[in-house]
């Protein structure tokens, strides 16, 4: 298992609440990310969820980072979270796309992650704006994370390789209708996402979100992951591999037993 395309990371770095588990005390805003970089070769940046950004902070992270460090970008959530039946503005994808091209013209834009809600469900609208979302951003990696498990048949991957889209997979708590984890690849990057576990605090409303989070992986439920991860390696060209369960950084801290399990099974 070569792991010379598989980035390990977690999804966002600038939590306050790393300071003391993550980052050392006192550490200024600007000096979180090439702390991080020394660290991790790749981020997830999910701010761009919210709003979208002016090119100039992706100037930035690009002047804090190595020539080799990379990112993946979630895309609006004006795109992603509309009903299906309604067509996102062209106007946001553009500006979108716009905002990423200092990290894309340096060779650092990974892929652009477009997660989907819950509610968005397989039909012909939500495949029609899978299409329009890959006729937006021709020239960029994009990868779909879907939550709803009816996603999660041979009708979607084939449409997903078809239009060149990349399929997240996820680990999450395993609830009916949320995703299973597997090893599903449509494109030439894999990814997954490591959502964390918390069966209690999993439906809450987003204010709560951070609680959603708070799971730290055991050695055991990340290693029943390492055949799935091989598997996502052996068939994407470079893999992704991200941790969201970011409260008080234990993502991070996840990130890094995996990496050392990983290394540890090539020695």
């Amino acid at each position: 298992m070569a792991h010379m395309a598989l980035h390990i990371g977690t999804c966002g770095f600038s939590y306050r609440d790393w300071v003391g588990p993550f980052y050392p005390p006192g550490i200024k805003s600007l000096d979180m990310l090439p702390f991080y970089a020394e660290r991790f070769g790749c981020v997830e940046i999910d701010s761009t969820y919210y709003a979208i950004p002016k090119p100039q902070l992706f100037e930035s992270m690009d002047r804090r980072t190595p020539k080799n460090f990379r990112f993946t970008v979630k895309a609006p959530g004006s795109i992603t979270h509309l009903p299906t039946e309604t067509a996102p503005e062209a106007a946001d994808a553009a500006a979108f796309r716009a905002c990423l091209e200092p990290i894309h013209s340096a060779g650092k834009l990974g892929a652009v992650l477009a997660q989907f809600p819950h509610s968005f469900r397989p039909g012909p609208d939500a495949y029609s704006r899978l299409t329009w979302l890959r006729a937006q951003w021709p020239d960029m990696n994009l990868i779909a994370e879907f939550r709803h498990r009816d996603w999660q048949a041979d009708e979607t991957l084939a449409t997903l390789r078809e239009l060149d889209v990349g399929w997240c997979n996820v680990d999450e708590p395993r609830f009916s209708s949320l995703m299973r984890p597997g090893s599903e690849v449509t494109a030439g990057v894999g990814y997954i996402r490591f959502h964390g576990r918390n069966y209690g605090k999993w439906w809450k409303q987003e204010r709560a979100a951070h609680e959603r989070y708070d799971y730290l992986y055991s050695t055991q439920e990340l290693t029943e992951w390492l055949p799935r991860i091989a598997a996502v390696d052996e068939q994407a060209r470079e893999a992704y591999v991200f941790f969201n369960n970011h409260h008080l950084g234990k993502s991070a801290a996840n990130a890094r037993q995996l990496a050392e399990m990983l290394h540890a099974r090539e020695r």
